[in-house]
């Protein structure tokens, strides 16, 4: 194993008609020990109600920043159609700023065609969705070149998806991070294409970090085998039962090597 594993909660901002609920569960999270606390970029709830309560991604991130200290935050992920990519980069940085540095610039191409709906943006086609992320990609690296100030770090990219040919090129040659929906199987079959993409682009395979969902304690160390450290396990409002992940952390305690063991 190249590298320690990870646990993640994505604290899904639905079915929360408080803030607080959201901030308790922040608070709960770190003192729990995660490493990364992400939430989602929709606009409304993805299950329960339809129509139910539901905050907005990036302003709650700007919050998360100022109230923890330790743990890593980021979208997974945000949608690549929501935002001029430009002024994404601009949030991304000034967040990586309140943080002190522990953004995780999480991107994918979008896929929920209710947000893009209601809030006036074009869906188009999963081909397009795709194009779209493409020039974001380049446009984002371009601005982040250029801001001023500079990010307090190298803001790691997180990119969402399996597509073989467009996706996965697309973390072959910006992410730092790759996260992946697929099962064992598919996992291991993605991950020799990356490889392709990434020995076509000049970029070390080996320094991209596999994400995927907690599959639970039993079937964990498989995806390990097959590459994946970082496990992410989601809740959404107004309860954040974190059972899951406590128990995905006991387990990362217990799998890492004692040097590493407890240290987010």
């Amino acid at each position: 194993m190249s590298r320690p594993v990870r646990i993640g909660v994505q604290l899904q901002p639905q079915h929360a008609p408080k803030y607080d609920l959201v901030r308790d569960a922040v608070r709960r999270a770190e003192d729990a020990g995660v490493d990364i606390v992400f939430n989602w970029d929709h606009f409304y709830p993805l299950y329960g109600d339809p129509e139910g309560a539901h905050f907005e991604c990036w302003t709650m991130l700007g919050a998360i920043a100022e109230q923890t200290e330790r743990v890593e935050l980021g979208a997974l992920v945000t949608g690549g159609g929501y935002r001029n990519p430009d002024l994404l980069a601009d949030m991304a940085r000034t967040v990586d700023h309140i943080s002190g540095g522990r953004l995780i610039l999480g991107i994918g191409a979008g896929w929920f065609e209710k947000d893009y709906d209601q809030y006036g943006y074009e869906f188009g086609t999963a081909g397009t969705r795709l194009n779209l992320l493409k020039e974001s990609m380049a446009r984002i690296a371009d601005r982040l070149a250029k801001l001023n100030p500079q990010p307090v770090r190298d803001i790691p990219i997180l990119i969402g998806g399996g597509g073989e040919k467009k996706t996965l090129r697309l973390v072959a040659q910006y992410a730092d991070i790759w996260h992946s929906f697929a099962d064992l199987d598919a996992l291991s079959h993605k991950s020799g294409i990356l490889a392709e993409h990434c020995a076509a682009v000049g970029t070390d395979a080996a320094k991209i970090e596999k994400s995927v969902s907690w599959p639970g304690p039993d079937k964990a160390a498989e995806f390990v085998a097959a590459g994946a450290t970082l496990f992410t396990v989601g809740t959404g409002g107004p309860d954040y039962d974190l059972s899951g992940v406590e128990e995905a952390i006991r387990w990362r305690d217990s799998f890492n090597p004692e040097s590493v063991a407890g240290l987010a």
